[in-house]
């Protein structure tokens, strides 16, 4: 049998006061006496009275709860950002709600309106990479704050946390190059996902820079950067004629498919071709060789993100904010490539 939970209304008519009475009395409001406190107090303890945080919430017109979406709550970068956020969330006073969309534009759509149901007073949010119709996130912007992290879309006017990827990979490429290598293939994601159009950018910008001719053979992109497809397109790289030096994935899983694939096939590692990859998640060090790679500070971009959240949703005024903050990243030379003292 189901045990029938206290409501306000029930203290009340016990107590023969006013629900408004022992709602006050509840919040310790300087209008009621000690006297009556410790009445509403006691008895409440005593029945286990539990406040419904989500009545209080509509009645308050605040629930004190952040709404957050995700891709994927399984990714070790994503897990990193959870743990910013749930850090920086406890010490602002705000409890978090966590969904997957499961990089589901549908998914997500509907992850955005069970979030206004339940009154979240404001989102995190890192974007479906497919999405292409952002009119539910527009429209929820009239109503709540919104910000988005990692997965981002210029085309939405809020506040947005990511990392410095096209510098990142800038540097990635030029510590390559540094070190001799001239045929730098990069594995990207296909052109739905921003993050990996800006890792490209840093890509070309460093082969440009540095007199490099861009081979459009050794750039492979496609939809799943998972474990498996690096290993497909590393057999395509190395099918190719002319090989390339050194290879560049874009998410340390893709990478580590490179490194097995090239194991696999006898080819030494840095020597005939270098890997990096872009994360610097726990298998990164398990992987033999070590894997270089892009190290992205989840944990710091989670924090970052609850802190401008959170000052937009405690502004007085109505809070319209368009800017970008970007986290530094730092590049971790491991043993996937050749280490050299001329780069910075």
């Amino acid at each position: 049998m189901k045990k029938k939970i206290c409501t306000l209304k029930e203290l009340a008519l016990k107590l023969n006061l006013s629900i408004s009475t022992v709602s006050r009395a509840l919040n310790n409001h300087p209008d009621i006496s000690n006297e009556t406190k410790l009445k509403v107090v006691n008895l409440a303890n005593k029945l286990n009275y539990t406040p419904n945080l989500f009545a209080q919430g509509f009645r308050k017109n605040k629930t004190n709860m952040i709404g957050v979406i995700l891709p994927n709550v399984t990714h070790y970068f994503s897990a990193t950002i959870l743990k910013g956020i749930l850090k920086q969330a406890e010490v602002k006073g705000y409890r978090v709600f966590i969904t997957e969309s499961n990089n589901n534009v549908k998914k997500q759509s509907e992850m955005l309106h069970t979030m206004m149901q339940f009154g979240v007073d404001g989102i995190l949010m890192s974007i479906s990479k497919k999405t292409k119709n952002i009119k539910d996130i527009l429209d929820l912007l009239d109503k709540i704050p919104i910000v988005l992290f990692d997965k981002v879309s210029y085309k939405i006017p809020c506040t947005q946390i990511v990392v410095n990827e096209e510098e990142a990979s800038f540097k990635a490429i030029e510590h390559l190059i540094h070190t001799g290598k001239k045929r730098i293939a990069i594995i990207k994601e296909d052109e739905f996902s921003f993050s990996s159009e800006r890792r490209f950018e840093g890509y070309l910008r460093a082969l440009k820079e540095n007199a490099i001719d861009i081979d459009k053979n050794l750039i492979i992109s496609c939809e799943d950067l998972s474990l498996e497809q690096g290993r497909r397109m590393t057999k395509l790289l190395l099918g190719l004629k002319n090989k390339p030096d050194a290879i560049f994935a874009i998410t340390d899983t893709a990478a580590i498919g490179v490194i097995k694939t090239l194991k696999k096939f006898n080819i030494k590692i840095p020597e005939d071709i270098a890997v990096i990859g872009f994360s610097n998640s726990l298998h990164s060090t398990i992987i033999e060789p070590k894997l270089t790679t892009v190290d992205q500070p989840g944990e710091k971009i989670g924090k970052t993100a609850i802190e401008y959240l959170v000052k937009e949703i405690e502004s007085s005024e109505a809070y319209v904010s368009s800017k970008t903050i970007e986290i530094k990243t730092t590049l971790i030379v491991r043993d996937s490539s050749l280490k050299t003292t001329s780069f910075i």
